[in-house]
């Protein structure tokens, strides 16, 4: 992301030392006495609420224990059987809405057992031997092809490998792993975890990937359907909404996930510029990610704006409150009216305008409000780019329940295929159930 230097945009707005504190870990890693701890919370509930939370339907209740006897490589075996990905999903998921938020602790007293950290503790320490916790099957002569090595398509592709088919594992960027590598804060997955993750699930063996392979220029879908036993699609979307009012086009408005994904490649964070007057459009995570970020690298003033009120963001309760205690000011209830430039063509401040739902819709008071702005940020959500063609539910792909498309050959799922909420873990759980649905077809048994 080339970013302009206007007279609001600068690089070195804090030190290196205070920037280094600032993207620590965002959780700091359970000590194994602190875990034992938290583990001897867990009430160990039979039909556990908490497991049924889970997207992926880790037995939390049987983890947790293990970790409680002492065996965090049988509770990590535990987590992986049913999320290989589970030791980013400790660290991004929304764990405060889900298994958390279900644990009868949290019903009881208002503190859940932090299973999150849990789960880490878990998989870190497993992952650290760096030995793989399954072997592949007997090859079955199969070969099928994943485009896209986001979570979806990891999880998918490992699976698949694990059952001995052989993966070509296709994705447009030079790196694997994703929104897990591209798309999320950089404080909540440090020292390159994603790329490690990346490589210990590449452990399995029978997966190869292919990088700068993009659907529509590299190849067509229908090639790889003529050379493959089956296709998985899960690319993601790679398309930014643009805001649609006078000024969008200025060279300082930005979407959000470009700036994440560049400041999480970044070697040197000093030299990211920013802005002193920065504001995020949008309610979700990509939104606060965005933000808090901005912030983090010294910006003066960082204010998220949304269109409707604080309980229909999409990012949690937990996220907002994280902005605000960063500094964030939240503004509920206002959309974009139009960005205004100074002579040079500098963009000098927003214009908000107040809306209300009258029932019938979401419209504008045309009442106003202008807040300075030197950098702004796109985060109102993103569009699926490549459909190689199938059928779409709406905006997406349109799939069964374990993820077929309309060509019988091929299966999609994570961001790209309707349904779901857009969760790392979501994906996950689609990917692999695709893969079981793959495996079964290609073995005879099909559902």
């Amino acid at each position: 992301m080339a970013t302009p230097l206007t007279p609001g945009i600068a690089v070195g707005r804090l030190p290196a030392d205070e920037i280094a504190e600032n993207f620590k870990d965002l959780h700091a890693p359970y000590a194994p006495h602190e875990a034992a701890v938290a583990a001897d919370r867990c009430y160990f509930c039979y039909d556990a609420p908490c497991v049924t939370a889970c997207p992926t339907s880790i037995d939390i209740p049987l983890f947790i224990r293990q970790i409680s006897t002492g065996t965090p490589d049988s509770a990590a075996e535990t987590i992986f059987d049913q999320n290989i990905l589970g030791g980013m999903c400790a660290r991004v998921c929304p764990t405060e809405d889900l298994c958390e938020q279900a644990c009868v602790r949290e019903t009881a007293e208002g503190k859940p057992v932090e299973i999150g950290r849990l789960q880490r503790y878990a998989t870190d320490t497993a992952m650290a031997k760096n030995s793989h916790p399954f072997e592949r099957a007997a090859p079955t002569g199969k070969r099928v092809a994943v485009l896209g090595a986001g979570p979806a398509g990891l999880a998918c592709a490992h699976r698949l490998a694990m059952l001995g088919h052989d993966v070509s594992l296709l994705d447009a960027k030079g790196k694997a792993g994703g929104l897990n590598e591209f798309g999320i804060a950089a404080y909540k997955s440090t020292d390159d975890f994603a790329a490690k993750e990346v490589a210990w699930l590449m452990g399995i063996g029978g997966i190869t990937f292919h990088h700068g392979q993009i659907l529509g220029e590299s190849f067509q879908l229908d090639e790889l359907v003529a050379n493959h036993d089956a296709v998985f699609m899960g690319v993601g979307l790679g398309g930014v909404n643009a805001l649609g009012v006078p000024g969008d086009d200025q060279e300082c408005v930005f979407d959000a996930v470009r700036f994440i994904a560049h400041l999480r490649q970044a070697s040197d964070l000093t030299e990211l510029p920013v802005g002193r007057n920065v504001v995020v459009i949008g309610g979700g995570m990509t939104a606060v990610d965005a933000a808090v970020q901005s912030k983090l690298l010294g910006a003066l003033n960082v204010t998220i704006a949304y269109r409707r009120g604080r309980d229909a963001m999409g990012a949690s309760t937990y996220e907002q409150d994280l902005a605000a205690s960063k500094g964030v000011n939240l503004m509920f209830n206002v959309q974009p009216k139009a960005l205004h430039a100074d002579d040079e063509n500098y963009v000098e401040f927003i214009e908000l305008e107040y809306t209300h739902d009258d029932g019938t819709g979401l419209k504008g008071t045309g009442e106003t409000v202008k807040l300075e702005a030197d950098q702004v940020f796109r985060a109102i959500g993103q569009t699926l780019t490549t459909d190689g063609g199938l059928a779409l539910d709406g905006r997406k792909i349109a799939v069964s329940e374990t993820g077929k498309t309309s060509n019988a050959k091929v299966w999609a799922g994570g961001d790209c295929a309707a349904g779901g909420d857009d969760l790392t873990v979501t994906a996950v759980a689609e990917g692999r159930d695709a893969a079981m649905d793959i495996h079964a077809t290609l073995m005879g048994g099909a559902s």
